[in-house]
């Protein structure tokens, strides 16, 4: 009894759990890392909800080099077919869809609790932005990536200079969560009034 309760337990601190099953972001500050990825593997996008015109990110990952994972077609902005929704990609490639598979982290800190990732359309581009949770009048969101342009369909996102994607790690270990990330908040491109 000991040990299962031992064993839950350290299983919520690596997943960055309370024993309530809210996030910790002190533990996550102290237990995780935030290690570099090659980058030419993965794909950003703003991907359409449905037959609305609202957008959430999505980022696939090529895995291995049996087939590809997603095209880009030239063009600005340019688009981006989802090979991997065409077969079963087991295996080939990886998919993260929302909050469960990436988060925003600035330095040390797994900002994931206090920042939400929403992608907005306005001035005639797409923006992926990082956006205040706190709900406090002039907070602080951010400008993350951009598709440098507007246009229907699957749009890539582009970082905005400072911003990459990291792998959260747990000792030698990556996991399945990947950080947008960035070494401070100073200087990030800052945009207020965004909700």
């Amino acid at each position: 009894m000991f040990s299962t309760r031992f064993s839950a337990r350290a299983a919520a601190v690596v997943m960055g759990l309370s024993a309530t099953g809210a996030l910790a972001p002190a533990a996550e500050a102290s237990v995780f890392t935030a290690q570099p990825v090659i980058e030419q593997n993965f794909v950003m996008v703003a991907a359409p909800i449905g037959s609305s015109a609202r957008s959430q990110l999505n980022i696939y990952e090529q895995v291995s080099q049996k087939r590809p994972c997603f095209k880009e077609h030239a063009g600005s902005p340019t688009v981006v077919n989802p090979l991997l929704s065409e077969f079963d990609f087991s295996g080939i490639c990886s998919r993260y869809v929302d909050s469960n598979g990436y988060s925003v982290r600035i330095g040390n800190e797994d900002k994931g609790t206090s920042y939400r990732l929403s992608v907005v359309k306005e001035a005639g581009d797409v923006k992926l932005m990082a956006i205040s949770s706190s709900g406090r009048e002039g907070a602080a969101s951010y400008v993350v990536a951009r598709a440098g342009g507007d246009g229907a369909g699957f749009l890539k996102l582009s970082f905005e200079p400072g911003w990459e994607l990291r792998r959260r790690q747990y000792g030698n270990r990556g996991l399945g969560h990947l950080y947008l990330y960035r070494q401070s908040a100073d200087q990030a491109v800052a945009s207020a009034g965004v909700n």
